[in-house]
């Protein structure tokens, strides 16, 4: 589509520039989880929206990096643990606000329940339908944070998971009633576990886990590092393609009805 040939010419422009006039201030760890179409991997390849935004910000910082993939509980211990680990994507939330520091946007985010499509006795008009059924969310995701608080907390109610691919393989075979994800990952993560997009379906858009998700960083990074990576992100967040990335990615797969 139109979007990805202009984000990929505008990262490889900001790429190009900052090889030149970057210097390197340090090296961290980088560490995320499958979130297509934010975070993908493709042939042993980690890539997405975010990552390539990640790699951006951190050229222009220069900040050298590796980048590894892996399930979202893991990933986040690292971050909370490891001097110079950064992750991505982190919802910023009370309870997390003093546990990092945050480095700004990388993705926006609509998630909701995502049903099988044949499921057609889950019909879901409110939040509270849900309570009905079985819901498979990551161990530490937000989703299972705001679910608990509202009410979602009987035996058997919520199946952990270890990342997303889990709890897509949870519903895809019948061990869950639901999962929540965002409707622009349905047909990457339907095309992973090769079935038709059309098999799986968003069923009910959760208002309060609509929000933008930031690059954080481990509390005892440096400040030089931290204020490094803030300016960098402030550079690149003054392009056109990133504003239309961040206000209206998923406007592409769902336009919104008038």
């Amino acid at each position: 589509m139109a979007l990805v040939s202009r984000w990929l010419v505008f990262v490889g422009l900001l790429l190009t520039a900052s090889e030149c006039k970057a210097q390197d201030v340090g090296h961290v760890q980088v560490v995320t989880e499958l979130s297509p179409p934010h975070q993908t991997m493709v042939a042993g390849q980690i890539g997405g929206y975010s990552t390539q935004l990640v790699k951006a910000i951190l050229q222009q910082a220069g900040v050298s990096a590796s980048i590894e993939m892996y399930p979202w509980a893991r990933a986040y211990k690292m971050a909370l643990q490891q001097p110079d680990t950064l992750i991505y994507n982190m919802a910023r939330t009370a309870q997390r606000e003093q546990l990092f520091q945050w480095i700004g946007p990388v993705a926006s985010y609509r998630l909701g329940f995502v049903k099988l499509a044949h499921r057609q006795d889950i019909q879901l008009k409110a939040l509270a339908d849900a309570r009905r059924y079985s819901i498979a969310v990551q161990r530490h995701d937000v989703a299972e944070n705001f679910l608990k608080k509202n009410g979602f907390g009987q035996p058997g109610q919520l199946v952990l998971a270890a990342d997303i691919s889990e709890s897509w393989q949870l519903l895809l075979h019948g061990k869950v009633d639901l999962i929540i994800d965002d409707p622009m990952a349905l047909t990457a993560m339907a095309g992973h576990f090769n079935v038709e997009p059309e098999y799986v379906e968003f069923a009910f858009a959760i208002a309060p886990l609509q929000q933008q998700t930031y690059l954080a960083a481990n509390k005892a990074m440096s400040a030089q590092l931290i204020d490094a990576l803030q300016q960098a992100h402030k550079q690149v967040a003054e392009s056109a393609l990133y504003q239309q990335v961040m206000r209206s990615a998923f406007d592409e797969i769902m336009p919104t009805k008038q």
